[in-house]
């Protein structure tokens, strides 16, 4: 049987370093049927055909069980193994491994045209807030009968490629993701009024950073 598209998408992942960020954190320790790349391939089919649930990502790949080798996929795919992978896996792998694949996509990016005379770096920084059910996320509690998370973002316009995301419970304020950040000497950081904040700003320029903010009225 010849490659699913599937499994030639997957040819772009570098599995040797997904490998070393694996054995950086001993993922696979005490694991004999579904290995961290299971995992990671099971995930990855599941963004790609939009599944919306462990259950639903069990039914689609075994659907087709004869398939699943051909996938690259040879762990037992099931509902438990999936939960007790999402739940008890080090999240650091993953972490870790996304810097890798960020990295390699803003590579192909250098020499896109952005319609600007401006060969450095530019930076869109923002945040979402995602609302969550309280009662499954009491540590995220944003409201009274509410909890949320916020996405920080900082976006590489070249691209439209992540290369800074943090997630906070809902109550952090942007302007403190300013202090986590570290500034790029020479890019151009865009921002709205949420992050102006006189002192964190002077680190950019400390930095050699340029941004471009809004100001607030008052």
């Amino acid at each position: 049987m010849s490659k699913t598209i599937f499994s030639q998408i997957m040819d772009f992942i570098p599995k040797y370093k997904f490998d070393k960020c694996v054995e950086r954190y001993n993922g696979n320790y005490r694991t004999r049927n579904f290995k961290c790349w299971d995992q990671f391939l099971c995930m990855s089919f599941a963004q790609l055909s939009y599944r919306e649930s462990l259950r639903d990502i069990d039914a689609c790949l075994n659907a087709q069980p004869n398939k699943l080798y051909h996938m690259g996929i040879k762990g037992n795919v099931s509902i438990s193994n999936l939960s007790r992978a999402n739940e008890n896996r080090d999240w650091h792998i993953y972490a870790d491994f996304v810097q890798v694949l960020i990295s390699k996509a803003r590579a192909l990016y250098n020499n896109s045209d952005l319609l600007l005379d401006i060969e450095n770096t530019i930076y869109a920084l923002d945040s979402t807030t995602i609302d969550l059910c309280l009662s499954l996320f009491p540590w995220a509690k944003f409201r009274k009968n509410k909890a949320a998370i916020k996405l920080h973002t900082l976006l590489d316009l070249r691209g439209s490629i992540p290369s800074f995301i943090e997630i906070t419970t809902g109550l952090i304020h942007d302007v403190n993701i300013l202090d986590v950040l570290i500034p790029e000497p020479g890019s151009y950081y865009i921002m709205d009024r949420g992050y102006l904040d006189y002192e964190r700003l002077y680190r950019l320029e400390q930095a050699k950073a340029f941004f471009i903010i809004r100001a607030k009225k008052n």
